[in-house]
């Protein structure tokens, strides 16, 4: 993506920085609040859980790594979620919060696909249980 003059603008930059990902994490963690199949998976408190799924996803769309790499290590999704039994069940209730939550975005279609496409992919990979 560029900006008006050809630079490289990265997502984090297009949507307006950190409090975009904070927003999307609140509309997605009030989804998942009230989920029977995801919301055993989760602790009482959320407000951890938020704070290093925004984190996580402002660095990866470009905010930087100054603070959830440097508080957490290396994302490993994988590693980090393998202690869950994910099937299709969580994956798909997962995915259906994450994108309605990017969709009451109201962002750019092209930013929505490219994000919409992430999380797909990202939830697909998760998966570590059969059904």
């Amino acid at each position: 993506m560029t900006d008006p003059v050809g630079d490289e603008v990265t997502v984090f930059e297009a949507v307006g920085g950190r409090p975009f990902f904070d927003a999307l994490v609140d509309r997605f963690y009030a989804d998942v609040a009230d989920d029977p199949v995801l919301r055993p998976l989760y602790p009482d408190d959320l407000t951890a859980s938020k704070a290093h799924l925004a984190g996580f996803l402002a660095q990866y769309w470009g905010g930087g790594m100054e603070q959830y790499s440097a508080e957490r290590g290396h994302p490993r999704l994988r590693m980090r979620h393998v202690h869950f039994a994910i099937g299709r069940a969580e994956r798909d209730a997962w995915y259906r919060h994450m994108s309605d939550a990017v969709l009451a975005a109201d962002l750019p279609v092209e930013l929505e696909a490219q994000t919409l496409g992430y999380f797909a992919t990202a939830a697909d990979h998760l998966v570590n249980a059969p059904d």
